[in-house]
């Protein structure tokens, strides 16, 4: 049966409103820990697989899968790092400088950041002299951003952490976490925390992947299990107003594909702005609170993954070489969900040397460092981190100068 006309149980429970009234949305099949990436002498060990399925509550419309993985066993050894990107690197320090200056934030400041990776962007709070402290549950990352200089407490973020951390310091004028909400299984205590650490006038700022654009460009390889939710804006008011805190104010990123920053606050803090009711009225015209609007996504979804399928075959059978670019938590989703066709992939170049010398979840590509794109000039290279897509091409250009391809799969497959 084709993984995704699967039927999934409808009686599943939404981790914010506590709602059993759900609607399938897609089925990715068994799919391997999306950032466990495999070093050869592993090939001869079991490599678990796990559901990976989306469902929607019809009651407050928040998009989560069904089956969660425990957060240890996917971020306490991590393998994604921030820095390695350069346009995070600019989109983080563009961040931090519109935040002092919205805030008002200097000496007498303090900033947390929950998943603070390396300090890629923490560094720059550093540099301009305002206090600030990093979560970081994974300890070789947690250590780079010490090495760093950035104050990093190796620990998971949530109220009792929090509680524990405003006793020994003090609240923060501005909690950032960026690309980290959806990864919390227990939506209401990492929102309680948040709540339990601000300061009376402080602001929240969360950065994250949008439902919207996820569902309009079928961005479904965005799914894996270290995103436990897809977010859009309708469900989130009614969790933050659960914890006395107001969403006053939000803004459309293009980074990863589409992203929303959600600035929120404690409950009459600021006034709510034009921005907010914009963003819930457009969800409501594009039918987020309907059930036809996921089912459309999952037929969309089969044909991307249809399509891929029939050009990798086609460039084998025609003796012509496909690579790929990026070996990202989003390229594993979607190699596994293609399945056999992905092992015609002859590696797998990226920059990071954390990656680099392992293999690919599943599917078991190697990943070679991003020179050796050029350097074996392969005839297409499937663009796997496609939300980086400006940046890699331009790093590349010795690659398409030599007359190689990029081929990017979605929403419709197309040659770059």
């Amino acid at each position: 049966m084709d993984q995704l006309t699967q039927t999934m149980p409808e009686a599943h429970c939404c981790r914010s409103c506590g709602s059993t009234r759900s609607q399938p949305v897609i089925d990715l099949g068994l799919q391997p820990l999306a950032n466990n990436l495999l070093r050869p002498e592993d090939l001869g060990k079991p490599e678990p697989r796990f559901p990976l399925a989306v469902f929607v509550c019809v009651d407050c419309w928040l998009m989560q899968i069904t089956d969660t993985v425990p957060p240890v066993d996917l971020f306490s050894d991590y393998i994604y790092f921030s820095s390695f990107s350069d346009a995070m690197l600019k989109h983080a320090k563009a961040a931090v400088e519109k935040h002092i200056a919205e805030k008002k934030l200097g000496k007498d400041s303090f900033v947390i950041e929950i998943a603070s990776n390396d300090g890629y962007l923490l560094k720059n709070f550093v540099q301009a002299g305002v206090p600030c402290l990093g979560f970081e549950p994974a300890v070789n990352i947690a250590e780079v951003a010490r090495n760093n200089g950035v104050e990093t407490h190796c620990e998971f973020f949530g109220k009792e952490t929090a509680s524990a951390l405003r006793d020994q310091k003090s609240r923060a004028d501005l909690i950032l976490g960026n690309n980290v909400f959806a990864h919390a299984p227990d939506t209401n205590d990492f929102v309680a925390g948040v709540a339990e650490l601000l300061k009376p006038d402080g602001w929240v700022v969360f950065e994250f992947p949008y439902g919207v654009e996820m569902i309009e460009k079928v961005e479904f390889d965005t799914i894996y299990h270290e995103h436990v939710f897809y977010f859009t804006l309708t469900p989130l008011a009614p969790l933050f107003a659960r914890h006395g805190l107001d969403i006053f104010h939000v803004e459309r990123l293009p980074i990863h594909g589409g992203s929303l920053r959600l600035f929120a606050c404690h409950r009459g803090a600021e006034p709510v702005r034009d921005s907010m009711k914009t963003a819930l009225a457009e969800e409501a015209a594009h039918g987020v609170s309907s059930r036809s609007y996921y089912q459309r996504f999952r037929e969309r979804a089969k044909k991307v993954r249809a399509d891929l399928i029939d050009f990798l075959k086609h460039q084998q059978g025609a003796g012509r070489r496909v690579a790929a670019y990026g070996a990202s938590a989003k390229g594993s989703t979607l190699l596994n969900y293609v399945g056999e066709a992905a092992a015609s992939l002859e590696f797998i170049a990226d920059r990071s040397t954390y990656k680099q010398g392992r293999l690919s979840p599943g599917v078991h590509v190697p990943i070679v460092p991003a020179e050796e794109l050029a350097a074996r000039a392969p005839d297409y290279a499937l663009l796997l981190v496609w939300n980086f897509a400006d940046e890699v091409m331009a790093q590349q250009q010795a690659y398409r100068d030599a007359g190689g391809k990029f081929a990017i799969p979605l929403p419709v497959l197309r040659i770059a």
